[in-house]
């Protein structure tokens, strides 16, 4: 294998793994916004949201 070839397929292996870890990244965020609509549509709310007319 000449230089150049390994120089690359090393370039698109990374390529690669950043690719597929932006999709989970992505795909995840989505998962936990679902989430959190389905547990404040239950009437959860998130602690950092502040209490009206008192203290959070």
């Amino acid at each position: 294998m000449s230089h150049e070839a390994f120089v690359f397929i090393s370039y698109a292996a990374t390529a690669a793994v950043l690719l597929g870890l932006l999709a989970f990244t992505l795909a995840d965020g989505r998962a936990r916004k679902r989430e959190l609509a389905e547990l404040e549509a239950q009437g959860i709310r998130r602690r950092s949201q502040a209490v009206q007319g008192g203290k959070s």
